[in-house]
């Protein structure tokens, strides 16, 4: 196999109680990547659609990636890169972490999957880490594995797989301004409350406990951030309107995705997800700010071939 199409989806990170260890997949939004095998030793980014990023390799979150896994593997061949870039950049629900994994999965894939996925996940961070500034792995572990992830640790790598209740969906409210994850990261405190942080792991815990249970009241309970929200939910405009409205409709919980600005519910059913995603609507369409809703399934495969 010299040429490989495939669909590299977009994530959610953190889900609420889980800053930087926690992450899904999501089924309905992602990018699509097209890699072949060239004589040319390198990688060489060919082909860009959907928004303006760098075509160097060295400059490019999919390139970086890709050349990191080039300098463990060496292979005698090089790689082209074709990025049909859907998920736009700063949204939110992992559009860098979509770039760096597509390509060291694809390539993994045209030289017969010497590598595992927690091997993957590594060369991807080293994507990642140009476009927030830090090494994580909450969006590129999800998309690499599918479903529900959480990062025990970066530094060994280790990713612990979390069941999903079937019943579950997501939906996504994108407003249409950009929050820089290195910028959302800044407003954080060095230092946090004890009793917060032990509300956090709590919260923590407990909705590992019921994703495996699927006990969806706990689900609920467990969804609640003291730590990160109060702190990036100012950065988002409406942010608490379209929280509580959600809620009104029936969504186990909400947050933000990622560093937002795009925000997600979790919900039990499509019919709740979908009454979810009309609550949001309702509550974003007097601001005059731009928006896009999706409701998606928890995408339990992760990266596909097209």
């Amino acid at each position: 196999m010299n040429e490989i199409k495939i669909f590299s989806p977009a994530t959610v990170a953190n889900v609420s109680c889980g800053f930087d260890v926690l992450g899904f997949c999501l089924d309905s939004i992602g990018d699509e990547m097209v890699i072949r095998k060239t004589d040319k030793k390198g990688i060489f980014i060919t082909k860009i659609e959907g928004y303006d990023l760098p075509y160097e390799a060295e400059k490019n979150v999919a390139g970086v990636s890709a050349l990191a896994l080039m300098e463990d593997a060496k292979p005698d061949c090089g790689f082209e890169i074709e990025i049909y870039k859907k998920i736009k950049p700063g949204s939110g629900v992992g559009s860098s972490s979509a770039s760096a994994a597509g390509s060291v999965y694809a390539i993994n894939e045209l030289l017969g999957r010497p590598y595992d996925k927690t091997q993957l996940t590594h060369f991807a961070m080293k994507g990642e880490a140009l476009a927030s500034g830090s090494e994580h792995a909450d969006n590129i572990a999800p998309a690499i594995f599918g479903g529900f992830t959480l990062v025990k640790s970066c530094t060994p790598l280790k990713v612990l797989e979390i069941p999903t209740p079937s019943s579950l969906y997501a939906t996504i409210i994108h407003p249409e301004i950009e929050i820089k994850t290195s910028e959302a990261r800044a407003i954080l405190p060095k230092d946090i409350n004890l009793q917060n942080a032990i509300t956090q792991w709590a919260n923590v815990g407990s909705l590992v406990h019921a994703m495996h249970t699927d006990d969806y009241a706990l689900l609920s309970e467990s969804l609640n951030d003291v730590i990160v929200e109060p702190h990036r939910s100012q950065l988002i405009p409406h942010f608490d309107s379209v929280k509580s409205e959600s809620l009104k409709a029936g969504a186990l919980g909400c947050g933000i995705s990622g560093s937002g600005p795009s925000i997600f519910t979790l919900s039990k059913g499509k019919d709740i997800a979908e009454l979810v995603a009309e609550a949001m609507k309702t509550a974003y369409s007097s601001t005059g700010i731009n928006f896009n809703i999706y409701v998606s399934k928890i995408n339990t495969q992760g990266m596909q071939v097209i």
